[in-house]
């Protein structure tokens, strides 16, 4: 089964509560306790961004996501192009060449025909930018006040190389963990467009597609142990999990961690967390030691990967499941948040 995917979490027991993302320790709650039992799988079952599938004697990676994101458009991007490149992204952190994608549309009663074109024509550029095809999907409306507008499934499937393993499960103690830039600009872009904040200088999205550097990463030889987007939850959420499925402790060292001066300024006006804030953009690479300074190279040829830094290491099992942050302080110890702190971001 894939990642999380449920953007909602629960409240003890009871209900659904509405105005919180996905990322955290309520949506890890949900996948355990509701999904896996109802889908057959164990508690145990490795969690990643797409399941792996065999078919024919070769390897398919296959995910599936829903956005639902509030604005439509945002600056640096809107719901169409999230939709696609988010999808193309959480393929790429298989290893996969991302091939084709379907789109699912919930449609609102009432909502302008010339913004879903523009919506649609995103989607379309998108997909040609990454090279995928969008070549089935559905269309349903349901009545004004029950839709937000526009909600987007997607589903997307690409072939994984038959020498790439890429998962927790890899995660070796001495592997170094690599960001490929500055944290928390979509989080932080979605909430000024929300709010209205005019924020000088101004932050945008950092949304784009991270299979181009990721297929150059193989292609040059390098095996990454293990990929994550830097979503919902942002790194701080990514980090526990690998470190959880691993069984492994990580070492990260807080002032090596890139966030740029906006970034860092409208979360602290905001009281917010940037390790913990969403990107659509960014990647965290867990690659052997050796292989740290090429990839690193590689990142960084890449307009999207120039921010690339190493942050940190996996030191020995003693403190499995373990994410300890180095700061001048002392040593901080890192968790999953009980709910998003920027809802409705993706």
């Amino acid at each position: 089964m894939s990642g999380p995917f449920c953007p909602l979490p629960v409240a003890d027991e009871g209900v659904i509560e509405r105005g919180h993302g996905g990322g955290g320790a309520l949506t890890a709650r949900l996948v355990e306790d509701v999904f896996l039992p109802a889908f057959g799988a164990a508690p145990s079952a490795p969690l990643h961004d797409g399941a792996t599938l065999v078919v024919a004697g070769g390897r398919l990676a296959f995910t599936t996501d829903s956005f639902v994101v509030t604005p439509l458009e945002f600056p640096g991007g809107d719901i169409g192009a999230l939709a696609v490149i988010g999808t193309v992204n959480d393929l790429a952190m298989c290893g996969a060449r991302p091939l084709s994608l379907s789109a699912g549309f919930i449609l609102e009663e009432g909502f302008a025909i010339a913004q879903l074109r523009r919506i649609a024509a995103s989607m379309g550029r998108a997909a040609a930018a990454v090279g995928v095809d969008i070549v089935t999907g559905d269309t349903k409306v349901v009545e004004r006040g029950k839709g937000d507008g526009v909600y987007i499934t997607t589903a997307g499937i690409g072939l994984i190389p038959a020498e790439v393993a890429i998962g927790p499960a890899a995660v070796r103690p001495g592997d170094v963990v690599l960001v490929s830039g500055d944290l928390g600009r979509h989080g932080i872009a979605i909430m000024a467009a929300r709010e209205g904040l005019g924020f000088e200088p101004p932050v945008e999205s950092d949304l784009a597609s991270l299979a181009p550097m990721v297929a150059e990463l193989i292609e040059a030889g390098i095996a990454p142990h293990c990929l994550r987007d830097l979503t919902r939850g942002g790194l701080a959420s990514a980090l526990v999990e690998i470190a959880t499925a691993a069984e492994v402790e990580l070492r990260i060292e807080a002032s090596a961690v890139p966030v740029s001066d906006a970034v860092r300024g409208a979360s602290e006006l905001l009281g917010l967390d940037p390790w913990y804030v969403a990107n659509e953009g960014r990647l965290v690479a867990f690659v052997a030691a050796a292989d740290a300074a090429p990839a690193l190279d590689i990142l960084r040829r890449h307009r999207d990967g120039a921010g690339a830094a190493m942050i940190g290491r996996v030191s020995a099992a003693a403190g499995r499941g373990r994410v300890l942050a180095e700061t001048i302080g002392g040593l901080r110890v890192l968790d999953l948040m009980s709910g998003e702190q920027l809802p409705r971001i993706c």
